[in-house]
């Protein structure tokens, strides 16, 4: 196994650098596709969250391939190289594994136990298997992450340890009231209809806000969330709540009469100048509460100074966190990566040599057809049914030979320390490398077909 990380999270960088450093969608494809051309990267997927970017890799040098993926991050960020530098992390191998599975199941959140990453990462394997990015390693990688970090959270009460970053930062605006109790009746301005702005909407719904606008630049993704919040069945349609979709033309008419903003948008620059609330607060004396979860940031970090106005953002959530209280269960949690670790490398390993002890079958095989082609010219005598059995005797004899030494090799190999069976096996029954090569090229290229 050669899989690299390299990444930037809240817990190696301040939120100012990874405000700058944060990846627009359209370049994360093209790092991607930037990745799988350079020399020493064969497979890419970037990991791209409010508080973490990572670029994961199936690399055959490691130097070369940490500063490839350096260069990439600095080169499709908003932050140099320079900059970038003495906040970067680097794993490998088994270490890279069991970060991304930490990851998975929360423990690497800014928020402890928090689920939403689950879906991060499930997008981040889409986009990198919809670029033909992703080949057997890093769809194996990435999938069983998936089934790590549902495992985590069915077996074990980590969802107790934390919230998603809405839950903790509706949290802190209500400064140690019950959140229901403190939002019931509000009005509630969510600008953003992406996921994080959904689950903001929900989530407000279903604390009791009074009256809900969503604003986004596209007005019909607004409307679609207002529909599904609204419908029979829906989070609002109990309570008889007052929602409605805007265009952002008219977010400040909107901020006037709210009293919750929450703002979520993929926007490069800000969404919420200082003036424009203050202008959109003149002469309301009744607080503001604000909550900004986009990474760059959405809401201009001098709203503070507006008197009644109270900021939550990505950097106040990460100071907040630092503080929160660890369940006893994450030590469970710790318990099942570190075994799936060690199970997933297990497989990886056993997957190594198979292209080996599948070039050795062949070449059995073919040695078996050629010297029963060699029988026939010797014996031209002999009927269908005599040849059957004879082939099918002399076939029987290489598989009974082969077989114990195969899954013994396979068994071995799956051990830490196992990779130089593969070599060993190579030398002993004189196989062509290319052959072995070869098969190995038919897997990936399979994995790809079947992403």
């Amino acid at each position: 196994m050669s899989l690299l990380v390299v990444g930037l999270s809240h817990r190696s960088a301040p939120v100012s650098v990874l405000e700058r450093a944060a990846l627009a969608p359209e370049s994360r494809g093209k790092l991607l596709q930037d990745a799988v051309s350079a020399e020493p990267v064969t497979e890419s997927a970037v990991l791209s969250t409010c508080n973490r970017i990572e670029a994961y890799a199936d690399v055959d040098k490691f130097h070369g391939g940490v500063a490839e993926l350096s260069n990439l991050l600095a080169r499709h960020s908003g932050a140099g190289l320079e900059e970038l530098t003495p906040y970067l992390y680097v794993h490998y191998e088994d270490r890279a594994v069991h970060h991304l599975f930490s990851v998975a199941c929360g423990l690497d959140s800014m928020v402890v136990g928090e689920g939403q990453i689950l879906g991060q990462i499930k997008d981040a394997l889409a986009v990198a298997q919809e670029l033909h990015t992703a080949g057997r390693l890093l769809n194996d990688l990435f999938q069983q992450a998936l089934r790590v970090g549902k495992r985590a959270h069915s077996e074990t009460g980590i969802d107790k340890a934390g919230q998603s970053l809405v839950t903790f930062g509706l949290e802190q605006l209500a400064a140690g009231q019950d959140v229901e109790r403190w939002a019931q009746g509000k009005r509630a301005l969510v600008i953003g209809a992406g996921s994080m702005s959904s689950l903001a909407a929900t989530t407000l719904v279903r604390a009791g806000v009074g009256e809900l606008a969503v604003a986004n630049r596209t007005v019909e993704r607004a409307e679609r969330l207002v529909q599904l919040l609204t419908e029979p069945g829906g989070p609002g349609a109990a309570t008889g709540l007052a929602a409605r979709a805007v265009a952002m033309t008219s977010v400040a008419q909107e901020l006037a009469l709210a009293d919750i903003v929450v703002s979520c948008t993929g926007a490069t620059g800000l969404v919420l100048a200082s003036e424009m609330v203050a202008a959109a607060r003149e002469g309301n004396t009744a607080p503001l509460a604000l909550l900004d979860l986009a990474m760059p940031r959405d809401i201009d970090a001098a709203v503070h100074r507006i008197e009644g106005a109270h900021l939550v953002d990505i950097e106040s959530l990460a100071d907040a966190s630092a503080d929160a209280p660890m369940a006893a269960d994450v030590d469970k949690v710790r318990g099942i990566v570190s075994d799936e670790v060690a199970a997933f490398g297990a497989a990886q390993r056993a997957a190594h040599i198979t292209p080996t002890v599948v070039a050795l079958r062949t070449m059995a095989s073919d040695v078996v057809s050629s010297e029963i082609a060699r029988l026939d010219g010797r014996l031209p005598d002999l009927d269908d049914k005599q040849r059957a059995e004879i082939t099918q005797t002399v076939r029987r004899v290489v598989d009974k030979l082969l077989h114990a030494p195969t899954v013994r090799v396979k068994q071995l190999a799956s051990e830490p320390g196992g990779a130089g069976y593969a070599d060993a096996l190579r030398e002993l029954f004189d196989l062509d490398p290319e052959t072995v090569a070869a098969v190995s090229r038919a897997d990936t290229r399979d994995a790809r077909e079947r992403a």
